[in-house]
């Protein structure tokens, strides 16, 4: 996909929850929705965090999913990888810790998950934001309000 893409792009600014908390809640209506997800991370340390975090999601459920440098990728519902391709044929495309949005191909919606309360990452947000904007993508952006719910501000 390029930047600006055919699908919807959706930023999620979070100010009360972590990335721990929210991105599960989001894969999990994605897979309610029939779609495959896409993680994209570049961290190496941020992807054994959220592989480990999928799988201990709640006590009594887990998000099934695989890394890309796994066997089996293609056959993930919830596929977590740092390059571009669209390993699993996902509709969902989420992107965190700042990782680069292209692919090969457009995705239903795209999720850019990034830390208010990190100077750096609302930066580059509000960056890839206007950049987006100016290319005439279909945007949305969710911020949390002071309770934790999420609030569609634009």
């Amino acid at each position: 996909m390029s930047e600006a893409g055919s699908g919807e792009i959706w930023f999620y600014h979070l100010e009360r929850s972590t990335l721990d908390q929210v991105l599960p809640e989001l894969l999990d209506r994605t897979l309610q929705r029939g779609w495959r997800a896409l993680v994209r991370v570049g961290d190496p340390g941020l992807m054994e965090n959220l592989d480990e975090r999928l799988w201990a999601w709640r006590e009594d459920a887990f998000l099934a999913h695989g890394r890309a440098d796994q066997s089996h990728a293609d056959r993930q519902p919830i596929l977590l990888t740092s390059d571009a391709a669209n390993g699993n044929g996902a509709q969902a495309l989420f992107i965190v810790d700042r990782s680069d949005m292209d692919a090969s191909e457009p995705f239903e919606r795209c999720f850019i998950i990034f830390d208010g309360r990190d100077e750096e990452s609302l930066q580059h947000a509000r960056g890839r934001w206007k950049t987006l904007k100016e290319a005439g993508a279909n945007l949305a952006y969710w911020k949390q309000t002071e309770q934790g719910r999420w609030e569609k501000a634009a």
